[in-house]
């Protein structure tokens, strides 16, 4: 197999090349995935603002905030 001139800065272009396009791709992907994702998230995060944080704290069944804070909690709530 003779050496051709310029063979090898060839394939290095050509690799170099799909590296870009594979990059590009990916990029593009995650891209799109976050724009779905970010409706969904803020959904999620207001649900769980308005749920407890904990729940077990405020029965008191569990060691957790201190009473001023569970007080505060259920004040709220009414």
């Amino acid at each position: 197999m003779p050496y051709q001139a310029g063979s090898s800065a060839q394939r290095i272009r050509i690799g170099l090349t799909g590296l870009a396009f594979a990059f590009l791709l990916v990029l593009l992907g995650s891209i799109i995935s976050k724009s779905g994702r970010s409706e969904t998230a803020n959904n999620a995060t207001q649900a769980t603002e308005n749920e407890p944080s904990e729940p077990l704290a405020e029965l008191g069944v569990a060691p957790g905030a201190s009473s001023d804070e569970a007080n505060s909690v259920t004040t709220n709530k009414k």
